[in-house]
């Protein structure tokens, strides 16, 4: 399981700044407050499930404002990504197992493992939505199929412009 969610987490943050850097290319997607805010929405929960997972406070009134700046958003996708990255770099099997409880997690708790399910699957979901509304735009969305990825196993270039 480690090694499969591992990949996901990889996958997750090349999707991530891949979709970022079609957005960048397109003025008016660059520049739209829906994509802004539809991305802001992606990290922010990717945020909540990573603080919760590293038992770290989660400021929810101040990590829901809606940044902006598309930049200042890739800049939380960015930082995030790196602490994310950091943490599975250690992580172990008896890590993903440990229950994670709270008021804020549908049903009062789930497994490490399954939180992180939920993230990589949550931003999978919306990057789709980010895709139709970028073409809807005018901009060209990036392939960022995980069979795709798999192949090469690229790393994230979250400053590269498309």
């Amino acid at each position: 399981m480690l090694g499969m969610l591992r990949d996901l987490v990889q996958h997750k943050a090349w999707a991530s700044a891949a979709m970022l850097n079609a957005i960048r290319s397109s003025d008016s997607a660059a520049n739209d407050e829906v994509l802004r805010s539809l991305l802001h929405h992606i990290i922010l929960a990717n945020r909540f499930w990573l603080f919760s997972c590293l038992d770290r406070p989660f400021a929810v009134a101040d990590e829901s404002r809606v940044p902006g700046s598309l930049e200042a958003v890739a800049d939380l996708f960015r930082a995030t990504h790196a602490i994310e990255a950091e943490w599975m770099s250690r992580a172990g099997e008896s890590e993903l197992a440990r229950r994670l409880e709270g008021p804020l997690i549908p049903g009062g708790g789930c497994s490490i493992a399954h939180a992180y399910v939920q993230v990589c699957m949550h931003s999978q979901g919306h990057r789709s939505q980010c895709a139709t509304r970028l073409r809807s735009l005018g901009g060209q969305p990036p392939v960022t199929d995980f069979i795709v990825w798999l192949q090469d196993r690229p790393v994230a270039q979250w400053t590269a412009r498309a």
